[in-house]
């Protein structure tokens, strides 16, 4: 049975299947955070120690990041049992960006919390933790949460308001067991992937600065040397269809029902907080004014300009307080090395533009992947799908 989202804001145990129910985080959890007596203040935070202090900026991806960790000394750590951190706690942000999650997998030291954050345990041994975590990132939370600030300046997150957070709860602990497992084993999946397209981005930066390197035989030119045209687009942004692209400094900005221009092209950014950031273009497609178009010449290789361009940091050629803005005439003055023939120039290119398409290739896995771990939330947070 899916629960749409009115039902989620509005639980109900016969929207639920067998053996599930709703329950109250009050009934069956010790919400606990630092009171505000004890009044620890920034000036306590130690840069080494024995007692690790968590506080909301420590929070990486659903876990603590331990090398951000401050401490503090043996005295502020006992001084408050409730707030001693245990394996499979579960803690919020409760001030600040409030309502970032993170589950304790592992205690590196004796650790406590700072004012800024709850600890949420259960009562009763009514569930398993980690399902409660999956919980909290789900719909039912957000949509918790989001109620609670709609028109409040106020960016806390009070017990009071906490307590009255209900969410769906199998009464089997095998059928939490199962599902947090499910999850978690989506979340390893994910986190697997993430971590070889940043391996594979250094590979491909390494790669970069080493086959980019001027080496003898290479010629020093100016850009406006090999490329045909440097100018800026002129298309109207005003949408008139839905069949060409326009491209503006943010990439696509609207759609028009006639195109300007065809053919490969590199697009730089010429206006705005964007100014100088470099992107490709083919087919047929439309160019704002705020945009410089570079094309090259015959006897250049046009994606080998364009990761030599990617080299550069152009934002240092943005000048402008008020309007950010890079010009034209910039780009045809600056210098770069490349070999001196096409074919040298296009195996370079070729090497890199394959490592472009293996990393594009796995972030669309990896989308994909984020996709369904948000799908099997929906399905299994809900009972529509069991898993025992």
């Amino acid at each position: 049975m899916e629960l749409v989202e009115e039902e989620i804001c509005d639980l109900k145990n016969d929207l639920l299947p067998e053996n599930w129910w709703v329950r109250n985080i009050a009934e069956n959890s010790t919400l606990k955070a630092r009171i505000g007596w004890q009044g620890l203040t920034t000036a306590e935070y130690l840069d080494n120690g024995n007692y690790y202090l968590v506080t909301g900026t420590d929070f990486e991806n659903g876990r603590i990041n331990w090398s951000t960790c401050h401490f503090v000394t043996k005295e502020r750590f006992l001084q408050d049992r409730n707030i001693q951190l245990r394996l499979e706690d579960n803690l919020i942000t409760k001030d600040g960006t409030i309502g970032k999650v993170a589950y304790i997998d592992k205690l590196p030291l004796e650790t406590t919390l700072n004012s800024g954050v709850f600890v949420i345990r259960p009562k009763y041994d009514e569930y398993v933790p980690l399902y409660l975590y999956y919980i909290f990132n789900s719909t039912f939370f957000r949509t918790f949460l989001n109620e609670l600030v709609a028109g409040s300046t106020i960016n806390h997150l009070y017990q009071k308001e906490f307590v009255k957070f209900s969410f769906p709860l199998p009464k089997s602990k095998n059928e939490q067991t199962a599902i947090a497992i499910a999850l978690s084993d989506a979340d390893d999946l994910i986190n697997s992937l993430e971590k070889l397209i940043e391996k594979k981005r250094n590979i491909k930066q390494g790669a970069m600065q080493k086959l980019l390197q001027p080496k003898e035989g290479w010629e020093m030119k100016k850009l406006g040397e090999v490329a045909k045209t440097i100018s800026s687009g002129k298309s109207n942004t005003q949408s008139k269809g839905d069949l060409y692209p326009i491209y503006g400094s943010t990439e696509i900005i609207g759609w028009k029902n006639y195109y300007d221009y065809e053919g490969n092209k590199i697009l730089a950014a010429r206006v705005g907080a964007n100014a100088g950031t470099l992107y490709k273009v083919f087919g047929k497609y439309c160019v704002s004014d705020n945009t410089l178009m570079i094309t090259t010449k015959n006897d250049v290789d046009m994606e080998f300009i364009f990761f030599i361009l990617n080299s550069f940091n152009l934002n240092s050629l943005v000048f402008g307080s008020g309007q950010p803005l890079i010009t034209g005439n910039q780009l045809k003055n600056l210098k770069i090395s490349l070999p001196s023939t096409k074919t040298e120039q296009t195996r370079i290119a070729t090497i890199l533009s394959d490592m472009d398409s293996e990393i594009l290739a796995l972030e669309n896995k990896l989308e994909k992947y984020r996709e369904i771990k948000v799908g099997m939330m929906q399905n299994l947070l809900t009972g529509k799908i069991r898993l025992v």
